[in-house]
């Protein structure tokens, strides 16, 4: 098997054993975006020579045994919304085209201090808002299990490059489900923390209340890993928990013998795929064979999940996003004509059409008048889902969910029809309003041969226990071993 096909849990074992070095591993990854990058198009900024800098550093401390994690000399990718020294961070947008930042952000600094190379930045809907990758002010991201459809999003770079091997694995975001649901759609494994538990601090903000970072890998094993490295408290976050960090991995020993997982009948509804309706349910069957009792449980708020996403989102991204104004950072267009004048060509020329639609959303929504019937009313209604959780984690240790109602759809098929594209989100926005952790997990193939997701959810700082089912899951099933025909990109048929 070609190298950059290989685990990260597995590559670590050959870098502490000195059978291949990072910098040989890096140019193997370098090589394979070279060759498949120009079609795929995951990347945005590919930093090569400080990469194989990177790279050289980890070799030396690998073989001075200096500080080794199981991510020294890793090549990891990051979506471009994390603030990276002295590398170009657009965000997906035009208006930070040209933004080069001068700190790293606080899960960049962790990645580094373990010793990963960060080969990229990549692409994204702008500003994370979207469910495709086709609202990236540049170019969209291709499907690797068809290039005629879209990897989802927003963060459909990260899991495209880790689903073609471009990277070991990514850093994504997940706002209202956009590190599962492209997950799902790539055929790779995606973990949204609990909110807090990962620092925000240099993660360019979309809705504050709901954006968490978190690892999109081939395997569970791996973002268990990861998450050790990058969580825990931080000062320069006022959002950020005082909660413990466990090392994920050793909590993965495939026995969920007598453990419950909930099945909640609000998410399997008219409008799921049968093929996905369908690997969801052998899924079920997978898991009860392994000892676990699978059981009912409600959610009767989730039907409003997606109105109260779209009003608390956008309401904090219209106060987020006031900041791009052509005065600090970012574009400038000034054309003389004053201060308002060049406010508003700024952000005209520099936001794209649905980012705007968000801040419009978002601004009516906190205006006078209006603020009581919508943001205040979301606000109590996202209450009750949170308590609609902790109702049900009463009866089991996690939820069983479809990530995606449906498989990966055709590049531009939903770009007119807003709200469908709105509703591909529809299982993963209730685990973001409610702040617990969830992670999707290859769970089949389309007859088309098109990669499907299934969640898990937790209880608040629970993610021993669905990386544990995860897991499990995932060693008893062979759908996480399967890998993209690359020769489609490659022009190969």
């Amino acid at each position: 098997m070609d190298v950059v096909e290989l685990n990260g849990w597995e590559l670590a074992e050959k870098l502490k054993g000195g059978e291949i070095t990072s910098r040989a591993l890096t140019e193997a990854y370098l090589e394979r975006i070279d060759a498949i990058d120009g079609r795929l198009r995951a990347y945005i900024t590919v930093c090569r020579e400080e990469a194989l800098r990177q790279a050289d550093e980890a070799d030396r401390r690998l073989r001075e045994k200096e500080g080794i994690t199981p991510l020294t000399g890793m090549p990891v990718a990051l979506k471009d919304i994390f603030s990276t020294k002295g590398i170009k961070t657009t965000c997906g947008s035009r208006i930070l085209e040209g933004y080069i930042p001068p700190f790293d952000a606080t899960v960049v600094e962790r990645l580094k201090g373990a010793g990963a190379v960060i080969i990229g930045k990549l692409n994204m809907d702008e500003f994370a808002m979207g469910s495709s990758t086709e609202n990236s002010a540049f170019f969209p991201t291709l499907n690797p299990w068809d290039p005629g459809r879209v990897p989802g999003g927003s963060s459909g770079g990260s899991a495209a490059a880790v689903s073609s091997a471009e990277c070991v694995l990514s850093i994504g975001t997940d706002t209202g489900g956009s590190i599962r649901q492209p997950a799902a759609l790539c055929g790779v494994v995606g973990l949204k923390p609990t909110y807090g538990l990962v620092s925000r601090y240099g993660m360019i903000a979309f809705a504050s209340s709901l954006d968490q970072a978190g690892p999109i890998a081939r395997c569970v094993r791996d973002c268990a890993i990861t998450l050790t490295l990058i969580a825990g408290r931080d000062p320069k976050d006022s959002t950020s928990l005082h909660a413990p960090v466990h090392e994920y991995e050793s909590h993965l020993d495939g026995n969920i013998k007598g453990m419950k997982i909930g099945i909640p009948e609000e998410y399997f509804i008219e409008g799921l795929h049968p093929e996905v309706e369908k690997a969801v349910g052998e899924s079920i069957r997978v898991l009860e064979g392994l000892g676990a009792e699978c059981v009912e449980v409600s959610l009767p708020h989730t039907e409003y999940a997606v109105s109260v996403y779209y009003l608390v989102a956008t309401s904090e991204a219209s106060s987020n996003l006031a900041r791009y104004d052509g005065v600090k950072y970012g574009l400038r267009v000034d054309e003389g004509g004053g201060l308002l004048d060049m406010y508003k060509l700024t952000r005209d020329r520099g936001f794209g059409a649905e980012v705007k639609r968000r801040i419009m959303l978002g601004t009516y929504s906190l205006s006078a008048g209006y603020y009581e019937a919508y943001y205040r009313k979301a606000s109590q209604v996202r209450t009750l889902m949170k308590r609609d959780f902790e109702e049900a984690f009463r009866m089991c240790d996690v939820i069983l969910t479809p990530t995606s109602p449906t498989p990966a759809f055709r590049l531009g098929e939903r770009l007119s029809d807003p709200l469908t594209m709105y509703l591909s989100d529809i299982f993963t926005i209730s685990c973001n309003l409610a702040g617990i952790p969830g992670i999707s997990v290859p769970c089949g193939f389309t007859e088309e041969g098109l990669p499907l997701g299934l969640q898990f959810l937790g209880r608040f700082l629970d993610e021993i226990s669905i990386l544990k089912v995860a897991h499990a899951y995932e060693e008893a099933t062979e759908w996480h071993k399967k890998r993209p025909p690359l020769g489609k990109l490659l022009g190969e048929g």
